[in-house]
Formats: structure tokens, C-alpha cells, sequence
């Protein structure tokens, strides 16, 4: 029923509204669990809730799942090593990998553990190499080696080092196919999926979100100022705002969430280059996910296989300043990678790969990272808010899902889920 009458309001036509109309025009539908945004982290937040035996509705303003992060990445299964012990991040890559290679396992979703180098390539980053290994122990990654450069050489006989930290717990998967079965196991516990459904704001009746909701194509020509009259106002017991990109900006058009807990956001575009020697897929250079120590906005130009050998380089850190409003909720960042950049590929992946020859790099894809903090400032953890931060019953906002999003995302869904229902 509440398919039908979602649908059945969402076709409607709509319109900006006349300066003697509101919201509260719009008709009202409740809902049991809304998780807004398709991407990789709310679709296992729904198989979550679904599971759990809960009426789920999820929403996009896209045409289908995982259009922005989620299909726009390395696809690497990292192993925990980056980030600061008892983070977040920290927390839920540990866990989510393990999650995650036991559902690929168990459902036959292409992955392979194929194991990471993070090299040092001068003496100078050998503290750093140092202080990962020591901070990937505290995490609880398992089997954890440092190499010296003959040992790594001899794993990977074009790598350039004078020290690695080998991690066998890294690997690589087929993130479509990730999705693909998060949504039909999702359908299959009778979550229900609507795209091209934008939510452009809320507001709070008592303690409750009530979601402002419309048709994508509504938003075309929406100059982001402009009030918007919403088609329906949904009104779910719970909410999760997994919206990724634009999760800060839908909050802040939470009427009557106090705004001042919601972090500032800050928006790096990330290129990639694919190796183009024709020999490449068939004997790729490497074997091994290959990373140099990380640098400011993310962790370096590094070498990343998919699962038919491809060899590819990325991502790069590129800040974006001033994003509208629309280009958030329609996703109009622009995904081309610029020739140009290569000039700034070729030194940085030489440093532990020498024998890389000019021209052999070509444009390959772009994602967009949704970050916490801006250029110069220090990393932010996953940001994960509930009742007990901004007070409101039943909403969660996840802010910051970038890397590693996509790992720790089936632990993200199980955190959410024991927020919103205990246990």
C-alpha cells in the first residue's frame, strides 16, 4: 500500500510554488524506515534494516543505484591501517573486510585478495612506513610484514623501494556486483526502491522528520534558491540520511536540526589513468595493490588492479571550491579527467615505478570524494549523528563516507541498525 500510494504521489506534476503556498499543501504518507541514497553504504544499511524485519523505503535521485562514490572508486578492499586506533574508520574496515569477504565468498561475488605494498621509495618516509605498520597492529590487522627493498623487489620485480609494509589482507572486488545483490537481497526482505526521488529538505513535527519529497526532474531547473513545493511529505519512523555527496547539505534543509552540528563539507575530485600497453591486462606489472606512504587529501597515486588485470593509477587529489546546492542533489560534479593532469602522474607513480614509458597513460574516470575537512587541514573521521547528538528520534546522518566507505560499509549498516533498534 504504501508502494502504491509513494508512486502513485511522486508522478504527479510539479511545480514552484506560488507565494501563497507551502509544504503543508503537499499530502502526507507515513512510512516505517526511509534510507536515503542508493550508494553502497544505504544499500547495506537497507539489507540491514530489511533483514532486522523492518518496511524499507529507499530513496534516490538518480536513475538507478550507485551512481556517484560508490561506482566512482578504486574498489579496493583495504585492510584497517590508515587511520587512527578506536576511529571509526579504524573500527569499521576492520570489520567491514571481514564482512565483506565473507559475503563475497558466500554469494560468489568476484573479489581476490590479492594483497598491498606500501613502499617507502626514499629513507626519509621510512618513519612513516613505520609508524602505518605500528598503527595497522593496534587496529588488529592481521599478518602485518615490513620488507626490506629485496624482499618487495622480489615480489615485484618493477618496484622501486627501500622499504614496504606488506598487507595480505588487502584486496580487490566487483563493486557493481556488491550492489546488485545488496538491492535484491534487500527487495527480496521487502525493501522497496524508488529512484529518481529527490529529498529536498524536511521539517520537524514533535520529535519526528518529516522528509520533503519530489521528482528528480523537478530539480532541472531549479536554481537552488528558489523554495521548492515538495510533491509529498513522508513521514517515517526512521531515517537515514546515507545521501553521500550531499548528505551535509539535505541536513542543513532539515528545518528545525540545529545546523551548528553539522560539519562544514568540502568536495576532492580524484582522476584516474589506465596503463594502455596492449600487453598490460594479459602480464600487468604488478600483481600486488602498490601505494606510495599517503600524502595530504588522500593516500597517493597508487596502483590498483580490477579484476580482469587492468592496471590503473589514482586517484589524484584535485579540492573543488563553492559547490551549489543542485550540482549536490542532481550530481552535477563534472566526472572528465583531464588530459593535462598526466603531467602530474608521470613523476609521482616513477618514484616506485621507474620503468613506467611516456605515453603509455590515458584518461581513464573520475570520482568525487565527500570530505570533512578542506585543503591544509588534518583528516576527519566518519561522522555518524543520532538522537543522542542532535536530539531528533529516529534520524541518522552519516557525513564524510568516503574512503573506506566502501569497505566498512556492511559495518556501517550493522553500527546504524543497532543505533536505531538496540542491541
Amino acid at each position: 500500500m504504501l508502494k502504491q500510494v509513494f508512486v502513485r504521489g511522486v508522478k504527479r506534476r510539479f511545480h514552484l510554488p506560488k507565494p501563497f503556498e507551502t509544504w503543508r499543501n503537499a499530502p502526507k504518507e507515513k512510512a516505517e524506515c526511509v534510507v536515503i541514497g542508493a550508494g553502497i553504504v544505504g544499500l547495506a544499511v537497507a539489507r540491514e534494516l530489511s533483514l532486522k524485519g523492518k518496511e524499507v523505503l529507499v530513496l534516490d535521485s538518480a536513475p538507478t543505484f550507485g551512481t556517484a562514490a560508490s561506482s566512482r572508486n578504486s574498489e579496493v578492499i583495504h585492510a584497517g591501517i590508515y587511520y587512527p586506533s578506536n576511529s571509526l574508520k579504524a573500527r569499521f574496515s576492520v570489520r567491514g573486510r571481514k564482512l565483506l569477504y565473507h559475503y563475497c565468498s558466500q554469494r560468489g561475488i568476484p573479489h581476490n585478495q590479492i594483497g598491498k605494498l606500501i613502499v617507502a621509495t626514499g629513507t626519509s618516509e621510512i618513519p612513516k612506513l613505520n609508524q602505518l605498520f605500528n598503527r595497522g597492529i593496534q587496529n588488529g590487522v592481521e599478518n602485518l610484514r615490513m620488507l626490506d627493498a629485496s624482499e618487495a623487489i622480489k615480489m615485484e620485480p618493477e618496484l622501486h623501494c627501500v622499504k614496504a609494509l606488506l598487507s595480505p589482507a588487502s584486496g580487490i572486488l566487483d563493486s557493481h556486483s556488491l550492489m546488485l545483490s545488496l538491492v535484491g537481497e534487500a527487495e527480496t526482505n521487502g525493501a522497496t526502491f524508488s529512484y529518481n526521488t529527490a529529498v529536498i529538505g524536511g521539517h520537524l513535527e514533535g520529535n519526528q522528520i518529516v522528509l520533503h519529497v519530489c521528482e528528480t526532474k523537478t530539480l532541472t531547473n531549479w536554481d537552488g534558491n528558489t523554495p521548492l513545493q515538495p510533491d509529498l511529505l513522508l513521514m517515517p519512523i526512521i531515517v537515514v540520511n546515507s545521501s553521500g555527496l550531499s548528505a551535509p547539505t539535505l541536513a542543513k534543509r532539515f528545518h528545525g536540526l540545529n545546523t551548528a552540528i553539522i560539519p562544514p563539507a568540502y568536495y576532492a575530485r580524484g582522476s584516474y589513468f589506465i596503463l594502455s600497453n596492449a600487453n598490460s591486462t594479459r602480464h600487468p606489472p604488478f600483481k600486488h595493490l602498490i601505494y606510495p606512504v599517503p600524502e595530504e587529501g588522500g593516500l597517493g597515486v597508487h596502483v590498483t588492479l580490477d579484476l580482469d588485470g587492468q592496471l590503473k593509477f589514482g586517484p589524484d587529489v584535485e579540492w573543488i571550491p563553492h559547490v551549489p546546492d543542485t550540482t549536490n542533489f542532481l550530481n552535477k560534479f563534472d566526472y572528465s579527467v583531464s588530459v593535462d593532469r598526466v603531467a602530474r602522474f608521470y613523476p609521482e607513480i616513477r618514484k616506485y615505478y621507474p620503468n613506467l614509458k611516456d605515453g603509455s597513460l590515458i584518461p581513464g574516470y573520475a570520482g568525487i570524494r565527500p570530505k570533512l575537512h578542506g585543503p591544509g587541514q588534518s583528516a576527519c573521521d566518519f561522522v555518524i549523528q543520532g538522537e543522542d547528538i542532535h536530539g531528533v528520534g529516529g534520524l541518522v546522518n552519516l557525513f564524510g563516507i568516503e574512503s573506506p566507505g566502501l569497505t566498512s560499509s556492511m559495518a556501517i549498516a550493522e553500527y546504524v541498525a543497532a543505533l536505531l533498534l538496540g542491541g
